[in-house]
């Protein structure tokens, strides 16, 4: 993450955002008055709500840790050759 002072982000506004949307990296910016503020692209956004709504789900959570079990003890379902070659027409 950058830290940057909020003059030095308003006087590069355009590069700054560019750098957050194109490189993926959140900006936080600092104020005087203590109120920092982060600037991050949508796409990286809704990818951590995501995440935060997956973490918070238990359901979910029980899922993933039973695929989990089953992937590591590779008794899990195994898919046929057809439905294989289903997926992968996708």
């Amino acid at each position: 993450m950058i830290q940057l002072s909020v003059n030095k982000f308003r006087a590069n506004l355009k590069t700054f955002v560019d750098k957050a949307i194109n490189d993926h990296i959140p900006l936080r910016v600092n104020r005087r008055t203590g109120q920092d503020f982060i600037v991050m692209s949508v796409e990286d956004w809704e990818r951590e709500r995501e995440t935060l709504h997956v973490l918070q789900n238990s359901s979910l959570m029980m899922q993933i840790n039973e695929s989990l079990k089953t992937y590591k003890s590779n008794d899990g379902y195994k898919p046929s050759k057809d439905e294989l070659n289903e997926i992968n027409s996708l």
